[in-house]
């Protein structure tokens, strides 16, 4: 330390020294074994390090940026900043906000008719295929790091709306009135931000969202694009915060270096621990274990999901195919929902790049064959048929089937998954007859397609 510091420049420097101290421990997640990592192959440790810098970068906006009387809404997950076995079709969103405030989020969005069971203008710009907002009381997933915060009633849904209910005007602008309590005037959209909890830990305590997120999910890449979405603090508009000070910024530099150490420590311990990725070790819950080339049993979002999207229902296992092996996914859908998703990410819980890459599909992307059933097929290579998954390499890594629906339909008329290894070779002979064969040209649109929606979903100007 060099001597005759200001008392500013001290009080700096040590929550400095804390944020470097901190990041340190989160690399430490890469390659110490306690920590659960996954194994440490050369591609394994690289991605390692990219996962953590994706934490990295989160961090410094969510540190530094998270002002409950002027919020905006940013990326939770992005094209740099995978992690969770993030969905390849959403655009993940949250801001900061004070539950006991009352807020307005507003946006405008292309044509929504789909929305509403309608057939869209093709010739328009859609809105997305799925967009809903949620407000919560808790800690971001993950930001404990700890497996305490899954525990029943440590976290709490206050209210949501999805685009099954959201009222729009004839020009596709909405907006949604986040408050405490709804007035007893009010019509239009609502969302509640409090919460008196009943049967959970808290029995009678009103707690208060700390932030509002959600997410926008596409499913046609070539048209829809996504809604811009505002949000303002009623009462505060126009107003500034006070001036910067070292206090605030010293805080914010710890918080930015405990955000990442612990991102990377609680998805460590979920995956390997909570669902039994390598195996039973202790702590692993039986039934949500995932299973290797097949699915664990569906459940819908809980804290056996590490949350998730709550009209969500669930599926998880790890694919495991040597260089000439292939795995077949059959997915039966019973009653339509308003998604269908299919991801597959590496170890760390990054997606597969979704861009560059086919490593994600969703129900609009996906063939269905005469008889209903949409079949995926994820292998090292192109095998030149429909519904292709790439593994870009990867000999292993988690698969996740998402199913949204607005109204979950009674179990027995929930989806079904079923699974069969086969030799590369053999593919076509586990296919209907009537599989036609896709060209290198069209695949090379296909990504060219994905390309393009991409770099518009995340665009910066």
């Amino acid at each position: 330390m060099q001597k005759n510091l200001s008392e500013s420049q001290q009080v700096l420097r040590e929550a400095w020294d804390d944020m470097l101290q901190a990041l340190e421990a989160a690399r430490d997640a890469i390659d110490t074994p306690e920590l659960m990592p996954p194994p440490a192959s050369g591609r394994n440790l690289a991605e390692g390090y990219r996962y953590l810098m994706g934490y990295v970068h989160a961090a410094v906006e969510r540190a530094f940026h998270s002002d409950t009387a002027r919020p905006q809404f940013r990326n939770a997950l992005s094209v740099i900043t995978r992690s969770t076995i993030d969905n390849a079709d959403a655009i993940y969103f949250y801001a900061p906000i004070d539950g006991a405030q009352s807020y307005r989020v507003s946006g405008v969005c292309g044509d929504s008719r789909h929305w509403r069971g309608e057939a869209p203008v093709t010739m328009e710009p859609k809105a997305p295929h799925y967009m809903i907002f949620e407000a919560t009381s808790g800690a971001l997933p993950g930001d404990t790091g700890s497996l305490m915060e899954l525990k029943p009633g440590v976290k709490a849904q206050t209210g949501r709306l999805d685009s099954s209910s959201l009222v729009l005007d004839a020009d596709g602008r909405f907006e949604i009135l986040l408050a405490p309590e709804k007035p007893a005037d009010y019509a239009g959209n609502f969302i509640c931000t409090s919460r008196r909890m009943k049967g959970e830990a808290g029995e009678g305590e009103t707690r208060y969202a700390n932030y509002i997120s959600g997410r926008q999910l596409f499913g046609d890449w070539a048209c829809e694009e996504a809604v811009h979405l505002e949000i303002v603090q009623l009462g505060a508009e126009g107003t500034h915060p006070p001036a910067y000070a070292v206090e605030q910024a010293a805080s914010e530099l710890r918080q930015c270096g405990e955000i990442v150490r612990n991102q990377m420590h609680f998805w460590n311990a979920f995956w390997t621990i909570l669902m039994g990725t390598y195996g039973e070790r202790e702590g692993s819950i039986p039934g949500v274990a995932f299973p290797r080339n097949a699915f664990n049993k569906i459940n819908a979002a809980s804290v056996a999901t590490g949350g998730g999207q709550s009209t969500n229902l669930y599926a998880g296992g790890v694919y495991e195919l040597g260089p000439d092996e292939a795995l077949i996914i059959e997915n039966h859908v019973q009653t339509p929902p308003q998604y269908i998703g299919f991801q597959i990410g590496n170890l760390w819980g990054e997606s597969i790049e979704y861009a560059n890459q086919i490593g994600s599909l969703n129900g609009q992307q996906m063939q269905v064959d005469a008889d209903g059933v949409r079949r995926i097929v994820i292998a090292h290579r192109d095998p030149g048929v429909p519904n292709w998954v790439d593994t870009t390499g990867h000999p292993e890594g988690f698969m996740t089937a998402r199913w949204a629906y607005s109204e979950k339909p009674a179990e027995d008329l929930w989806p079904g998954l079923s699974t069969r290894k086969v030799a590369f070779d053999e593919i076509r002979q586990h296919l209907p007859a009537d599989t036609p064969t896709v060209k290198p040209d069209e695949r090379r649109e296909q990504i060219a397609v994905r390309q393009r929606h991409v770099q518009k979903r995340y665009r910066m100007f």
